[in-house]
């Protein structure tokens, strides 16, 4: 039932025009996320509008792709490096302008990245300004900044969810979230999720018997090796999945074009599958495991039995069940990436920021639909999911980066691409 297998591979900062400024940046851009405390969903929009504005500047230079969205760069000329970057330096400044510690480090990275590569005045730079500025004006009233108070406190019927132990936390981001502006769909809910399975139904006994067994924190049936991996899947997210990309992109893509493509498809897609993940958390309101497991015997279904002391291996984050954040952010990755190689088949390796509570903080895997099914399944043992929670939010990031790979950052007309 249960799978596992992710390395990081340490960035290197070469002075050559491939993958590098994109993965560099990318880097950047978490390790900032992280440090400010950027929960739940919000690093997905810092990421794609930062990936969206470093591509549409290579690209005003490079002209393989079609643009995202800023299409009237004039005179553009100079170092997709400096354009990218600039690019980048100017995004997060923006969304990172609460947190003036981080600001600052970010234009300090920004000046020392551009004079170690002698790019300190590179007309490059003037694309990445001008890009930034637009993308960041088409963004700003997309619903994502500022972050609002937590308010939404769920309902205390049968399956639905509540604040969870032992803090209880109002809903947050809330319901916010799920009514933010996409960057490749029509509106949040163009691929909402179907309903969850019944209180009452087969699957969902069978997915609460599950996640009660092998979620447990004392007395589960886990083993040793998939309590391992559970605990490198309570790490942060955005940084385990992008230090996968960032592997794959230095292993196989050699020119920046098409890495400003891959991690645009990727972060693009990310937030728009979050978006539509936390659509269906506030409209559906499907409540945790451990409250169910809690209530099992008042839950009117005689094949869930209870157990008011039930815990999670790990501390639920603070908002509802179905469908799951991390299970959007590394399915629309992983489908981003195999329609970006045309091939499920990839070599990778991925790294944990829980490195405290797991013996293995890199994992190794051979195809994307395996680290997929890892993150799915881990979630389970976590104790914090539903299976059909996982598997939900997997097909959500299907049919997101299938309209995103049909419809934007396709190969200008006349391109060798």
């Amino acid at each position: 039932m249960f799978i596992g297998i992710i390395t990081m591979l340490a960035i290197c900062i070469p002075t050559t025009a491939r993958a590098d400024v994109i993965s560099d940046w990318n880097e950047i851009a978490i390790r900032e996320a992280v440090a400010a405390g950027r929960g739940g969903p919000t690093p997905s929009i810092d990421l794609a509008t930062m990936h969206a504005a470093m591509y549409d500047a290579v690209q005003a230079i490079e002209k393989d792709y079609e643009p995202y969205r800023v299409t009237d760069v004039p005179n553009a000329s100079g170092s997709p490096i400096a354009a990218a970057a600039k690019a980048a330096r100017d995004v997060l400044v923006y969304r990172f302008a609460a947190f003036p510690a981080r600001v600052d480090i970010i234009h300090t990275d920004y000046l020392n990245y551009l004079s170690s590569r002698g790019l300190s005045a590179d007309p490059g730079i003037a694309v990445g300004t001008y890009v930034a500025a637009k993308l960041l004006a088409y963004r700003s009233c997309d619903g994502s900044l500022p972050i609002p108070t937590p308010t939404f406190e769920g309902g205390t019927g049968i399956g639905q969810w509540r604040p969870t132990p032992p803090n209880f936390p109002k809903m947050n981001p809330g319901e916010f979230f799920g009514q933010i502006t996409p960057f490749f769909l029509t509106r949040p809910t163009q691929f909402r999720a179907d309903p969850p399975p019944a209180v009452n139904s087969k699957r969902y006994t069978r997915d609460y018997n599950e996640v009660k067994l092998y979620g447990a924190k004392t007395g589960s049936l886990r083993s040793a090796e998939q309590t391992d991996l559970a605990q490198f899947w309570g790490g942060n997210t955005f940084s385990a999945i992008f230090s996968g990309v960032r592997n794959v992109a230095a292993a196989n893509v050699d020119n920046v074009s098409d890495s400003s493509r891959l991690f645009a498809l990727v972060a693009m897609s990310q937030a728009d599958t979050l978006i539509t993940v936390w659509d269906a958390k506030f409209h559906y309101n499907v409540w945790r495991p451990i409250t169910a497991i809690r209530e099992g015997d008042a839950d009117g279904n005689d094949d869930t039995v209870g157990d008011a002391a039930w815990d999670s291996l790990i501390v639920n984050p603070p908002y509802p069940d179905y469908t799951s954040g991390a299970n959007g952010v590394s399915s629309s990755s992983m489908y981003a990436m195999e329609h970006f190689f045309e091939t499920d088949k990839m070599e990778f390796d991925m790294t944990t920021t829980n490195v405290a509570n797991t013996n293995q903080d890199t994992r190794h895997y051979t195809s994307f639909s395996q680290a997929i099914q890892e993150v799915v399944d881990a979630r389970v043992l976590l104790g914090i999911h539903f299976r059909f929670a996982d598997e939900g939010s997997v097909k959500i990031g299907h049919d997101v980066v299938k309209w995103a790979h049909k419809n934007y950052l396709r190969p200008r007309s006349g391109a060798s691409n």
